[in-house]
């Protein structure tokens, strides 16, 4: 079964992540388009306060709570969205402002099972390596099993 998270760098510019989930398109797309979906699982399970406005032009912050008392906070803007195949928002995390990369998720559906592809593109090499050096592909998998078992409760 394909329920891992595949990582690569097609470019000097791009994170690119594949999983596959078991659930239908709509409901992964609704997983992250609705805040009482995001805040069970975005933050690798931890608790996060979610602030959306889902509409292109809108805007979002995530708070994640991790265990050991620290905060995180993220946010972004919507630029495009194409429900229930696409989404493309800005991505900032607070810790380092004014590094605002570009997320472009990608949904497609095959016999009930939706992969979602996310290809992350920033402005430089340098940004996109501190990224990667940064553990984000651990985070993104804790987050992606999270809502791996999110969706299970829902279907």
């Amino acid at each position: 079964m394909s329920d891992d998270l595949t990582v690569t760098l097609p470019s000097d510019l791009e994170i690119k992540m594949v999983r596959v989930f078991d659930a239908p398109r709509e409901l992964v797309f609704e997983a992250h388009a609705k805040s009482e979906h995001l805040k069970h699982w975005w933050g690798r399970g931890n608790p996060v306060d979610c602030e959306m406005d889902f509409r292109p032009g809108g805007t979002y912050r995530f708070i994640e709570h991790a265990p050991d008392g620290q905060q995180y906070a993220f946010r972004g803007e919507y630029r495009e969205i194409q429900v229930p195949e696409r989404i493309v928002q800005t991505f900032e995390f607070e810790g380092m402002p004014g590094h605002v990369c570009v997320e472009t998720l990608e949904l497609t559906e095959e016999s009930g099972k939706t992969t979602v592809t996310s290809v992350t593109r920033f402005d430089t090499k340098e940004e996109r390596d501190g990224m990667v050096s940064s553990g984000m592909e651990g985070g993104a998998r804790e987050s992606y099993d999270a809502l791996a078992a999110y969706l299970a409760k829902l279907s």
